[in-house]
Parts: structure tokens; sequence; C-alpha cells
């Protein structure tokens, strides 16, 4: 009995999570809530402040085919760029690489295991999560991106 309360607690101390542990991040760009839900649609919000998620295959950029660069919906930084796009059949615009220094990337265990969130290294708005089952010719990643976190802007001729 005296083993199952030992390792009761040690499991316990392990593994709290405490706002003490959180590292507060800070960005360039920065809003309070009521800033960035005037800024922002409702879909935007919910995913670029709130984690969310899209709906698979919702995207107007999964059959997007332009030339042109991604940007943050929220700031307007250059994310990813049209030629490292590629269909995943995922259900959401996925690229084989990101803009270096223009995505950030933390772990996050919303679904109770770690999983690599990116989001803009600029307003730290989320994007999405990279795997590691992406192209293997190329970089083998998959930058699995909400859409709505995008705006496209066509390369000029």
């Amino acid at each position: 009995m005296k083993y199952i309360i030992t390792l009761t607690l040690v499991v316990s101390m392990f593994s709290c999570k405490g706002n003490a542990q959180k590292k507060e991040e800070t960005f360039k760009v920065s809003k309070t809530e009521q800033e960035w839900r005037a800024a922002l649609t409702a879909e935007e919000f919910y995913v670029l402040r709130d984690k969310g998620t899209e709906p698979a295959f919702s995207s107007e950029f999964n059959n997007n085919h332009a030339k042109g660069t991604y940007v943050c919906a929220a700031c307007q930084t250059p994310l990813f760029k049209s030629e490292h796009k590629y269909d995943s059949g995922s259900g959401w615009p996925s690229f084989d690489r990101e803009i270096k220094g223009n995505v950030a990337f933390s772990t996050d265990y919303d679904l109770g295991y770690g999983r690599t969130e990116e989001h803009c290294a600029i307003c730290g708005g989320h994007l999405g999560h990279v795997f590691d089952d992406g192209p293997r010719e190329t970089t083998g990643k998959r930058h699995c991106i909400n859409g709505v976190a995008l705006d496209f802007i066509p390369a000029k001729n």
C-alpha cells in the first residue's frame, strides 16, 4: 500500500502543470483580446487566438495552385511560399517547409499527447501543426495549416 501511495505522489508531482511553469511570450505585434476580436473575423479569431481548427476540406486554399505567398491573416507576415505547397489529402493546406524565422514552434498536449504546434512568430497566431509524414523527396515535413489563418498574395508577373 505504501508503494502505491508513494508512486501516486511521485507521478502527481512530476505531471502537474501550474501557471508558474507557463512562459509568457511576447510578440512584435501584440493586441488585447478585444483588439484582436475587432480586427479578425469570428472564424479567424477562433483559429488564430483560441487555437481552434477549421473543418477539413473547408479552406479555399486547398485547391489554390497560383504562385504567390501565404501570409498570416492577423499581421500579414509571410509564412509559406506556394512552391512549397502540396496536396497531402489531409483536408488542410499543407506545405513541406516554412519561411524561416517567421513561423515559431511549440509543443501542445491538447489531445493528451505531444504535437508540434506552429504559430506566427510575429503575432503569435495559431496556424496548425507540423508532422513528420510529408514528402520524403523534400523535407519529410507536413505543415498542416488552417486556411483561415492565412491570406494569399499572388506573385506579380
